[in-house]
């Protein structure tokens, strides 16, 4: 396989060549710089005033508040054994292929790109707006040489990347705290080889009901009575964790919500086809540990969406209300 995959300038979109440790466009004559290994490339929104832009304020708070960490996770073995445990990053790696190129999008402390990357045939790129994140993964991946797992800062709504470019694109628990969430779908989509696939996870409408009276009760008493969310609940004992999960869950300076319907209306515009979701989009149907992911299921009806995303009010306030749903781009 050609682990080669070009650099395009986040501004203009010309080739970038690196030199040293900067990399330059020769069409415009930016260049951009590195820090610890990893590509400088981020570029802000060029929007107009009107729209609004949270990218600022949401780089400020993970730059403070990278997620997750890596404590207690100093090793590929660790690493493997932490999210095997996960049914959903187990199914990923297995039934993603050795071979493919894979872009995670909002990559955070890039665990889930490291994790992947342990297939040493694979080509993984992860990439995210926040430098300390990007470095707590760059530091994992040098030390265990995971050599084929490439991190870079950029905005998704810059790539940097040629379009058509990767087997999968993987944006998990990103899209919603962005000021277009479908304008960003539509950017990743364009990137996705015909035939490849994308993942993409939301917090859902119903699904984040309970997490919400949750964020009132913690406003109205100062953030007291913690244990009242179910991960703390769970594991009391590590402070950290415990702090970046609250954070995350409860600070967080902007979300936005979706429904099932929603997100199979963005794979219409974009000419997706809807493989799977987690969870199924058929009520009544169950998640199992043997999942196809990128077999074609069942999209189900609005009633089935209704029922599912009412049983999220009782059951996804484990996980933040969020959802998953998959999809592959047409052949051209």
């Amino acid at each position: 396989m050609d682990r080669m995959i070009s650099l395009l300038c986040p501004a203009c979109q010309g080739a970038l060549a690196s030199r040293d440790s900067d990399w330059n466009c020769a069409s415009c004559g930016r260049s951009f710089g590195s820090d610890s290994g990893i590509p400088l490339l981020f570029f802000p929104n060029e929007w107009d005033a009107s729209k609004g832009d949270v990218t600022d304020a949401i780089k400020c708070f993970y730059e403070e508040t990278p997620f997750p960490n890596y404590e207690e996770t100093d090793s590929v073995w660790r690493l493997k054994e932490k999210a095997e445990k996960g049914v959903f990053a187990r199914l990923l790696d297995e039934q993603i292929p050795a071979d493919a190129s894979v872009l995670e999008a909002g990559c955070g402390t890039a665990q889930l790109s490291n994790f992947l990357g342990i297939r040493a045939a694979r080509t993984v790129f992860g990439t995210d707006i926040c430098l300390n994140s990007l470095k707590l993964g760059q530091d994992f991946r040098l030390r265990n040489n995971l050599d084929n797992v490439r991190l870079i800062q950029m905005n998704l709504f810059r790539p940097v990347f040629p379009p058509a470019s990767f087997d999968a694109v993987i944006c998990n628990g990103v899209l919603h705290h962005t000021s277009d969430p479908f304008l960003g779908f539509r950017t990743l989509a364009g990137l996705v080889k015909p035939g490849g696939v994308i993942v993409i996870g939301l917090y859902n409408t119903w699904g984040r009901l309970t997490t919400d009276f949750r964020r009132w009760i913690f406003r109205l008493t100062g953030s007291r009575f913690q244990k009242l969310d179910p991960r703390i609940r769970k594991d009391p004992t590590n402070a950290l964790r415990k702090r970046t999960w609250f954070l995350d869950q409860y600070k967080n300076p902007h979300e936005s919500k979706h429904t099932m319907g929603e997100v199979q209306g963005w794979f219409e515009k974009t000419g997706i086809d809807f493989l799977s979701g987690i969870p199924k989009a058929v009520a009544f149907e169950s998640f199992s540990g043997d999942e196809k992911l990128f077999e074609a299921h069942s999209r189900g009806s609005r009633l089935d969406h209704a029922l599912v995303q009412l049983g999220l009010i009782f059951s996804g306030g484990r996980e933040g209300g969020f959802f998953v749903m998959i999809g592959r781009r047409r052949a051209a």
